[in-house]
């Protein structure tokens, strides 16, 4: 237990890691609604330039459990400060490319930051008052969640005014900034997990993660039917049953099988799949149907900056919405707000189906979507938060995270295969692809609210667990408003 004198930092630790969460969240969508003024900028193809996005996929879908297990294993603050010293560099070598190889080097090097999210969940649940447990993961996963939105929104300015250069170069004197803060604000947990980094899992990992991603990036580019994307899904799906199997048999798991079996912990990252499919789906692919000219028989011909300002609203009602998680789950349980918020995303996607011939319709469903993924991310952080004990918060919150990404790019991909199918190279998708590609993703997010049903009503910690690990997670649950006291069993 670290002295009183350390527990009083808390509010200081609480910016520093606010400040991280927000420049990674903004790395990760700053690129997107630019990646043809990088294309012309570096003088490489539309495929290549792609790797820009994937290869920060591929790079933090591996170290985001990695860095939340190392956390553990050695100390959280420690590699908050290693990861953040990984988004610095990361930034300062993207800022300074003038190749599309060392820019994608730059962004794999940036994916170590995914580390960033696990990391900060495991410091508030070992250094904040238990009382402030839950709010604070509210406002970090809702900083998380809408960071991303107003990414794409702060693009178009930054380029319009400067260049393309500086949407790295800001991050990068943030992370820095970061970096030292962190180093002398945050102290140093003392919940540790003694044991070894399990090299055989982090192999394996690395290699279905990079096999199913890499097969759902290129699909669009290769074909759903070709070749190479089955071998890769099904070399994926292999590499991933032996993963399973090494992990539980391993002594020092990198993923604790046992806790992966945690009915809180599996349905909830079922959500995390499902609802991830939609909303990175929408970030990526709402700009480009704005964009759209007129004479498509569609769109509405705005602007890179006019665009991102139509997305805006949802990144705000996320982040509002996303304060006011913790509150109401202390009030109504975790698993109601997680099922209300699923239940407002399913009118966002509804809307966008079959109204949007105006923007005030487009504005209206990124209002309701803020709200509703506001109240189910922040939720769905607490509840995996609450369901482990202490020493594996870490992992268990970077897994829940790196499964939201996986399901992203399973989204973005699919919707990229359906919005452009039927349009020829160099042609404006079709409308219907569009309306096609959003229902898909109305069906996505009730899917999500169905498995948020068979979230456990009332939250145990694993019968594995030390007397003294039990007592700090009933606590945990007790002293934030006793989590699942109002629901159901």
């Amino acid at each position: 237990m670290a002295p009183p004198t350390t527990r009083r930092s808390y509010r200081a630790t609480y910016a520093v890691l606010a400040l991280a969460v927000a420049g990674f969240a903004l790395l990760q969508s700053l690129v997107i609604p630019v990646l043809p003024t990088v294309q012309a900028g570096l003088h490489t193809s539309q495929n290549t330039v792609t790797w820009v996005l994937t290869a920060y996929l591929l790079s933090a879908a591996i170290f985001t459990p990695i860095m939340g297990r190392l956390g553990d294993m050695y100390g959280k603050e420690r590699l908050l400060v290693l990861t953040l010293i990984a988004l610095t560099l990361g930034s300062l070598l993207a800022a300074v490319a003038g190749s599309i190889s060392l820019m994608i080097i730059a962004r794999a090097i940036q994916g170590i930051g995914g580390g960033v999210l696990p990391l900060s969940f495991g410091l508030i649940r070992d250094e904040f008052p238990k009382e402030k447990v839950l709010g604070a993961i509210g406002v970090i996963a809702a900083l998380a969640a809408a960071g991303s939105g107003v990414g794409i929104v702060l693009a178009g300015p930054i380029v319009n005014a400067l260049n393309y250069h500086w949407l790295f170069w800001i991050p990068m004197i943030v992370m820095a900034y970061a970096t030292v803060a962190a180093h002398y604000v945050i102290p140093e947990s003392d919940v540790r997990t003694p044991g070894t980094l399990s090299w055989s899992g982090v192999v394996l990992l690395s290699v279905w993660l990079v096999a199913i991603i890499l097969a759902i990036s290129e699909a669009p580019t290769w074909g759903w039917g070709s070749t190479r994307v089955i071998a890769l899904i099904v070399l994926g799906l292999l590499v991933a049953v032996a993963w399973v199997f090494v992990e539980a048999r391993s002594t020092h798991p990198l993923i604790d099988m046992e806790m992966m079996r945690i009915p809180a912990v599996w349905t909830t990252n079922l959500v995390a799949l499902l609802l991830g499919v939609g909303m990175y789906a929408v970030f990526a692919f709402l700009p480009e149907f704005l964009q759209t000219p007129r004479s498509a028989g569609y769109g509405f011909a705005l602007s890179i900056t006019k665009s991102g300002l139509i997305l805006l609203p949802a990144s705000v009602f996320m982040f509002i919405f996303g304060m006011m998680s913790g509150r109401l789950s202390q009030r109504y349980g975790s698993k109601t707000v997680l099922i209300a918020g699923l239940f407002v995303g399913i009118a966002n996607f509804a809307i966008l189906t079959f109204a949007h011939a105006a923007q005030w319709e487009i504005l209206l469903a990124m209002v309701i979507e803020g709200v509703g993924f506001g109240l189910a991310f922040s939720s769905m952080s607490a509840l995996v938060v609450v369901a482990v004990p202490p020493h594996q918060t870490g992992v268990a919150s970077g897994m829940n995270a790196n499964i939201r990404t996986i399901g992203g790019s399973v989204g973005a991909a699919v919707m990229s295969s359906i919005v452009t199918s039927g349009a020829r190279a160099g042609e404006v998708p079709r409308q219907s692809g569009y309306t096609h590609g959003f229902a898909l993703l109305t069906v996505a997010a009730a899917a999500a609210t169905i498995a948020a049903f068979f979230v456990p009503g009332r939250l145990r910690p694993p019968a594995t667990t030390t007397e003294a690990t039990l007592a700090h997670a009933e606590l945990g649950m007790v002293a934030a408003g006793t989590l699942a006291g109002d629901e159901s069993e």
